[in-house]
């Protein structure tokens, strides 16, 4: 998988594959020269820039980021095939939880994150093939294939949808539990058709209708929804 070399596996602790994977986060939201910087990693890693330097330097002593104190973080090659891997055993496993196991999508990532370290490329292949290679994960993130290549998702979020407009719920961008279980009880879900009634200014609220229900939500939460756009109707 990949065309890396085994023994990377091998020579990575948990901490560091958690980092690499950050890093790949973060980086894969900038349409322009990917990378990190450190504010952003250490607010990604809930830790305080100052604490991340150690061990920044020793992913950059195993030629896995280009990174200068201080400055922008960048995988190398050798990085970016290992945080493609774990972002790929992350996903299948939330698959995997969601799809066959029957948990909620607030449940898998937390799951997930601790069977993405287990080390059996074998194991990986079947489970995308158990799975029939999805494409993407219960919160519309893409799923790498075995070659380290995947689909580039959709970056509107709903706060950009104009009233009148109908969207199509994509992906989030907050997978924490208390989100998800937030648009669960707005119901919305992967694929669910979304209508943007208005925006109301005194109170910054907008107001969307879901499955013919209308709900009330803030700015906050209509950037974490990623949506397709289908139509705005034409007003006079």
């Amino acid at each position: 998988m990949f065309g890396k070399p085994y023994y990377l596996y091998r020579m990575l602790t948990f901490s560091e594959e958690n980092y690499l994977k950050s890093i790949f986060h973060i980086a894969n939201q900038k349409a322009e020269e990917p990378h990190a910087g450190t504010n952003e990693l250490a607010t990604h890693l809930g830790l305080k820039p100052a604490s991340i330097n150690n061990m920044l330097k020793k992913l950059k002593e195993k030629k896995l980021i280009d990174y200068e104190k201080y400055g922008k973080i960048a995988l190398t090659e050798s990085g970016v095939q290992m945080a493609t891997a774990i972002v790929r055993k992350h996903r299948l496993w939330e698959t995997f939880l969601y799809e066959k196991l029957g948990f909620p999508w607030d449940e898998v990532h937390e799951i997930a994150e601790q069977l993405e370290h287990i080390q059996s490329d074998k194991l990986i292949e079947r489970l995308d093939r158990f799975l029939s290679s999805p494409k993407f994960d219960p919160h519309g993130d893409p799923i790498p294939n075995a070659a380290g290549a995947f689909e580039k998702t959709s970056q509107k979020t709903l706060a950009e949808i104009p009233v009148s407009g109908t969207c199509i719920m994509v992906g989030v961008k907050d997978n924490s539990a208390v989100f998800l279980k937030h648009a669960d009880s707005l119901q919305l879900y992967l694929n669910q058709t979304i209508r943007v009634h208005a925006h109301q200014e005194y109170d910054a609220l907008t107001i969307i209708e879901v499955a013919g229900k209308r709900y009330a939500v803030g700015q906050k939460f209509l950037g974490q929804i990623f949506v397709e756009e289908i139509f705005v109707e034409e007003t006079s």
